[in-house]
């Protein structure tokens, strides 16, 4: 057959496909396959079923899933005796695996089912062409992987589990075995010639160019900009830094990366090239945009030995190919395959009760779905289950109910706090939900249950314990309407250099030194590109020894070095901002509103911080308990 069926697939299907193999480089490639494939385990060879030491960590009914899956079973998934019925206790109340697998399925059922839908494809096409990946390769390439990064496997394990994420078993399965059987179809695809080698040899060590960049989008305007540039080159970065449209390099003064050789614009490269230091270039077209180049110098060649290198620039060459070819393998495969998406199609889901999906005949039940959203997303969304099932035991405690009446008028709170107001002053309720559900990629109903009952069933527990005094208003007038400091700032990681700067800024105390050593040395990146300039400091703004210090100052005077947490920061007084010609009892209500709410959502967040201490919670899915902190007190704040 080369003509398949497709019923209800998500229409970004091409598009997330396209993205995800975009970064198939290294660790970043792992983890955007990871998302790719999510945490199925197709294999083309059932017995590679694990990285080596993640396998005895699984659910027992996940292999067992597993291995039904790689298999062609047509039969639903389950979980096996083994498998406790239980996932985690709060307060000695059950939260049972199939309300997490409900769970689950809810928020990412469609994501998931399309990951395996993708994974079982590749594991497909491995069979037919007989292609094998072996526990052995998988665990080969995860040391060789470890070894790039000068690691030992287990502590390149703990790192990816620490800042990804990801554990031992789903990485052998989910990442490096996708991977792997991508690389065994490219085959002789991927093959590299000597000259691609030397090309990617000069790119990576060969001569660069330091260069300035504005690009906009109109030819007119380029050459206008240009003619600035040529009558005073000095003024080049502030021109960047106002008129270019890349905006992050006009953030820093229009510099931007090295140039190199063989890289997208051929155009860019020969000007950048050709050019003396100091010279500006004419206007390029390039990349649909009018570019105009200063060249600040050349970086020399770096003095290393081709030979060296050699095989890490084959395995990059690999990698930047390896997109390309995944790419078209997976076009080839969506083309010619028939997948009937069960799942988001309830008619269809009637007529074949627990199956999520059939890819070319083969079945995905909704069990094995529900069990593949529990390994890739369970955790976390266990963790709102125990938050949840917290506030609702304190909800029922206190004899609290949340009507949808409350959900409603949190909905309107949010979004009028969020979005300007409708023309007749009511809320944009149908914009907000728009725009927050599609930022967090979930569903209307999930967002009112997993975010906004929480919320309001939190303020209905604290209600009247927040008191706006007329200190409180006294302070938000000041902080919202009263002068500012206007000033420019160093910022500096370590007491000795904020030392030296301070005494070069003393000896030369004009604006434009302390801009040019906040360029230099200022480790916060706004104030380092902006030469000094920060938002002007309020009062009560969070921050009362810095703004002490600020207020303190006259216009033109040098502040001391004053530590903010483990940053030190050395300001220049600019002059102050004139206050808002405003009395406090026109915005008292305004004001008054404002700061119970801020005073609300801080009792909010200590009444459940109190919740979490005084409960006694088991994870067994985490392996994790937590027995009460202190003895238990009153639940009201």
């Amino acid at each position: 057959m080369t003509r398949k069926t497709r019923v209800g697939l998500c229409a970004s299907s091409h598009r997330r496909i396209r993205l995800i193999l975009g970064g198939v480089v290294v660790l970043a490639a792992c983890v955007v396959l990871r998302f790719a494939w999510g945490p199925g385990q197709a294999s083309a060879d059932p017995s590679a079923r694990s990285g080596g030491r993640g396998q005895s960590a699984r659910p027992a009914a996940q292999r067992a899933a597993a291995a039904q899956r790689s298999a062609g079973d047509s039969k639903p998934a389950a979980p096996s005796a083994s498998t406790p019925d239980v996932v985690a206790e709060v307060n000695g109340r059950p939260i049972s695996r199939k309300q997490l697998g409900r769970e689950c399925l809810m928020q990412f059922g469609e994501v998931v089912l399309e990951s395996m839908v993708n994974k079982q494809l590749i594991a497909e096409e491995c069979r037919r062409r007989d292609i094998v990946v072996s526990q052995a390769d998988v665990k080969a390439e995860i040391e060789r992987m470890a070894e790039r990064f000068n690691l030992p496997v287990d502590q390149w394990m703990k790192l990816l589990e620490r800042e990804r994420g990801i554990g031992p078993a789903e990485y052998a399965n989910d990442i490096v075995w996708p991977m792997l059987a991508l690389r065994a179809l490219a085959g002789e695809r991927l093959q590299i010639a000597p000259d691609e080698l030397r090309r990617a040899y000069e790119t990576q060590y060969g001569e660069a160019v330091q260069a300035r960049l504005i690009a906009v989008s109109s030819r007119q305007r380029a050459e206008q900009l240009r003619a600035e540039a040529l009558s005073e080159p000095d003024r080049f970065g502030r021109l960047a830094k106002d008129h270019s449209e890349d905006l992050p390099s006009a953030a820093s003064m229009g510099m931007i990366q090295p140039i190199r050789k063989h890289g997208s614009f051929q155009e860019v490269e020969q000007a950048a090239f050709t050019m003396e230091p100091g010279d500006i270039s004419p206007v390029i077209q390039a990349g649909g945009q009018y570019l105009i180049l200063k060249k600040e110098g050349t970086l020399p060649a770096r003095p290393v030995k081709f030979e060296q290198v050699a095989p890490q620039l084959e395995e990059l060459i690999r990698d930047g190919k390896l997109r390309r070819v995944s790419q078209e393998v997976f076009e080839k495969l969506q083309e010619q395959a028939e997948v009937v998406n069960v799942w988001n199609h309830p008619q269809l889901r009637e007529q074949m009760p627990g199956v999520a999906a059939v890819v070319n005949g083969r079945r995905i039940s909704i069990d094995a779905l529900a069990e593949e959203c529990i390994t890739r997303h369970g955790r976390e969304v266990l963790d709102r289950l125990i938050s949840r099932a917290l506030i609702e035991q304190a909800c029922k405690k206190q004899q609290v109910t949340v009507t949808d009446a409350d959900l409603d008028a949190e909905i309107a709170q949010a979004a009028l706090r969020m979005l300007p107001p409708k023309a007749d002053g009511s809320p944009d309720v149908e914009g907000w939900l728009e725009s927050v559900t599609e930022e967090q990629g979930v569903s209307e109903a999930v967002y009112r249950r997993d975010s906004v009952w929480p919320s309001a069933a939190l303020k209905k527990l604290v209600a009247g314990t927040a008191k706006v005094t007329e200190e409180d208003l006294q302070k938000g007038f000041e902080a919202n309407y009263g002068p500012r400091v206007r000033v420019l700032a160093i910022v500096l990681g370590n007491f000795r250099r904020a030392q030296e700067v301070w005494e070069m800024a003393r000896r030369n105390n004009t604006r434009e030194y302390f801009g040019d050593l906040a360029e230099q040395y200022s480790t916060e990146a706004g104030s380092k590109a902006l030469r000094g300039e920060v938002p002007p400091i309020r009062r009560h703004g969070g921050q009362p020894q810095l703004e002490k210090e600020a207020f303190a100052l006259e216009e033109g005077e040098l502040s001391g070095i004053i530590q903010v947490g483990e940053q030190f920061i050395i300001l220049r007084c600019e002059g102050f901002t004139d206050p808002i010609d405003v009395e406090l009892e026109t915005v008292r209500d305004e004001l008054h509103a404002d700061i119970l709410e801020k005073k609300q959502r801080l009792a909010m967040a200590q009444y459940f911080d109190r919740l979490q201490e005084n409960a006694t919670v088991i994870n067994y899915l985490a392996g994790k308990t937590q027995a009460p902190t202190k003895r238990p007190r009153a639940s009201r704040p």
